[in-house]
């Protein structure tokens, strides 16, 4: 959109007018008769929620069932991992491959009788969606299929992008050079994550708008187009593969974890060990050493405040991974937080064979 002296740039329009969609309706059809204004270049922002009721992709809570019990049991179904957890708050990885909490179902704007889970394959979604908005209004449009995410280490909420078809998720950077002239080495940008939060800013929470149009932005469609599978970061690239519970190596130079080959793994696995029998019980652990001592050590920290609760369960946690260790063949030697202060220390586990 344009006025005098304003240059141009990209404009986001709300479609309202849409149904409530059911297991079964036409979206693409809807659509089309909301917005039948779109044009070429345009990007079809459709929240991920249209797409799974269309679709079909709902539990029905059973008469009787309480909503959070078929929840927490669809949410079972949908993970493959738990990343973190506290409390009733679980962050997992989901069978599509995105890190989320409760596995992206939803229970808002929806009948309390169902539950709404994420799309089956929402990059293949998005492609039938462009396809048949072509075929309807001869147009050739980009989709991006949106859903809502917390984000690691930052409050709020925002839409990004879980299916996307016609255009590439990541713009690459890498190896442009910049105007003081350093070479970018990393840069990739999110595209299709910006386009989906755009698309929010005019569909809302609340609103009942389920789909926003994106225009003035141009990008030639990739091919191969592998829709949003680029901006999944697993495997080799995920910092943090056993969540908030992961022993992070500090403190200690490399040559100091060489003294002892294997003392990291033996900690590591002792620890999981350890907290899978208390899963709802925050600790979060650091490998490292004491400067001058013989031993390595892994400072214990917690996230809820010391009560007699929370002391006991650590000392449930702690136990565990003592007799995980011992039986690995390891010293250790636990001494409480009392001798180190610290408001969330709780204590100091020193492994190595000079223990006293």
């Amino acid at each position: 959109m344009t006025g005098p002296g304003l240059p141009p740039g990209i404009s986001v329009h709300p479609v309202p007018g849409l149904p409530e969609f059911a297991p079964g309706d036409d979206l693409a059809a809807a659509i089309a008769g909301a917005a039948p204004w779109l044009a070429d270049d345009d990007v079809v922002v459709v929240t991920s929620k249209a797409v799974s009721k269309v679709e079909g992709n709902l539990v029905r809570i059973e008469p009787g069932t309480d909503r959070e019990t078929a929840r927490q049991q669809a949410i079972d179904a949908e993970t493959v991992r738990v990343v973190a957890r506290r409390g009733p708050l679980r962050i997992v990885e989901t069978r599509h491959g995105w890190v989320v909490a409760a596995a992206g179902i939803d229970a808002s704007n929806v009948a309390a009788d169902a539950l709404v889970l994420l799309p089956e394959d929402a990059d293949a979604s998005a492609r039938r969606l462009r396809d048949r908005l072509h075929g309807l209004l001869g147009v050739t449009v980009a989709v991006v299929v949106s859903d809502t995410f917390g984000r690691p280490w930052r409050d709020g909420v925002t839409d990004v992008a879980i299916g996307a078809a016609g255009l590439p998720a990541l713009v690459d950077h890498r190896g442009a050079v910049d105007p003081h002239g350093n070479r970018l080495e990393t840069t990739q940008v999110a595209v299709v994550d910006e386009l989906a939060a755009a698309g929010d800013l005019v569909k809302g929470k609340l609103g009942g708008i389920p789909v926003a149009v994106v225009r003035g932005l141009h990008v030639e469609a990739p091919v191969p187009d592998e829709g949003t599978r680029p901006l999944v970061r697993l495997g080799a690239g995920d910092l943090f593969p056993t969540g908030t519970r992961d022993l992070v190596a500090g403190r200690v130079p490399a040559p100091e974890l060489a003294r002892r080959p294997g003392a990291l793994a033996a900690v590591t696995d002792a620890f999981r060990v350890a907290v899978a029998a208390l899963p709802e019980f925050p600790v979060v652990f650091r490998y490292g050493s004491e400067e001058g001592d013989d031993g390595d050590v892994v400072d214990v920290h917690l996230a809820d405040p010391i009560t007699p609760a929370t002391s006991f369960s650590l000392g449930a946690v702690v136990g565990v991974a003592l007799v995980q260790l011992q039986a690995d063949g390891w010293a250790t030697r636990w001494e409480s937080a009392g001798t180190f202060g610290g408001a969330s220390l709780a204590g100091r586990l020193w492994l190595g064979t000079d223990t006293g």
